[in-house]
């Protein structure tokens, strides 16, 4: 897999479609703090979009924002219009069809929410903004498809829809990351920023497809094509830790996977991915993840522990998107 299929896969990403909503006239809801990433595509109209700490912006027919990082936010048709709280005006649960405000006809959105898995969520949110806002350009066709395949699931009511909602919801994420990637500039850093460099995203790919291999900054360096001394630094300004830092947390990453998801030994899975022993394997699982790996096992065997946490958890509200 490429290396941004080995993230998702990895964070066992699922996606989850609220509905859609249909407004008319003059509208505005405001919505609390969320964990995962929501999402809302504009199928018809246009909507004003407010989140916490960042500048408005409108939203139009065609367009697309993800929300990564749980801030409060407000939707609206003018940001002038009093806005009324999510849950007086939709039901507590996702109801999978689309829902009716204010007579409709004017605004139609359809959105949801994707979750990831907790104790390693922040390797894929900590690298993306508070707001993803994916303009209609060229390019976009895929996206637009899998919108409009996703209102006529909502409409049409056939057996299996929803299931069918929530696939073509991880193509739009899927495709928005892409479109997103195509836009970046080079003052952003994160493995995610590295993934638009093709020489850089050699490298990175390298070290997904063979974490366990004794990589050496020579032999990165040889696989993006670069001197060593202009890959090393190159790889720090984009994506914020040197390529050997960036190694490590990956091995911890994968080796977190594996202490809940087999059978492995310590020993066994430092092996794997390049320690010689069990003892160093330990060290560098503890440097990057703060507990041992027999404390991260115990940790996510416990019925009463959802995870490692990296941040408070934050309640999830009624959301159409």
């Amino acid at each position: 897999m490429d290396p941004l299929s080995d993230v998702l896969s990895l964070l066992k990403l699922r996606s989850y479609v609220s509905g859609g909503f249909d407004a008319g006239g003059d509208w505005a809801i405001s919505f609390g703090p969320h964990d995962g990433i929501k999402f809302h595509a504009v199928v018809n109209g246009s909507c004003w979009l407010s989140v916490e700490g960042e500048l408005p912006v409108q939203v139009s027919a065609g367009e697309c924002f993800l929300l990564p990082r749980g801030r409060p936010f407000r939707v609206a048709s003018d940001l002038s219009v009093e806005p009324v709280h999510v849950s007086t005006i939709l039901p507590p649960k996702p109801s999978g069809r689309i829902h009716t405000h204010n007579g409709g006809g004017d605004y139609l959105s359809i959105g949801g929410y994707f979750t990831l898995s907790e104790g390693q969520s922040e390797l894929l949110l900590n690298v993306l903004p508070p707001l993803l806002h994916i303009r209609d350009r060229p390019g976009s066709a895929t996206l637009h498809w899998c919108v409009e395949r996703m209102r006529q699931e909502l409409l049409e009511g056939q057996p299996g829809d929803f299931i069918v909602a929530q696939q073509l919801a991880t193509i739009v994420l899927v495709q928005a990351l892409r479109l997103y990637l195509s836009d970046r500039t080079t003052e952003e850093a994160g493995w995610l920023s590295a993934l638009a460099d093709k020489r850089l995203g050699a490298a990175v790919a390298a070290m997904h497809e063979a974490p366990g291999q004794r990589w050496t900054l020579h032999t990165l360096a040889r696989e993006a094509g670069m001197s060593r001394t202009a890959f090393a630094v190159t790889f720090k300004e984009r994506v914020g830790l040197s390529p050997m830092e960036y190694l490590t947390r990956w091995r911890m990453m994968q080796a977190a996977d594996r202490l809940t998801s087999t059978r492995q030994s310590l020993a066994e899975i430092g092996l794997a991915l390049g320690y010689e022993s069990e003892k160093s394997f330990s060290t560098a699982f503890k440097r990057v993840m703060n507990c041992s790996p027999r404390q991260y096992g115990r940790r996510q065997g416990d019925p009463g522990v959802s995870g490692l946490r990296f941040a408070p958890e934050m309640e999830r509200s009624p959301s159409f998107v």
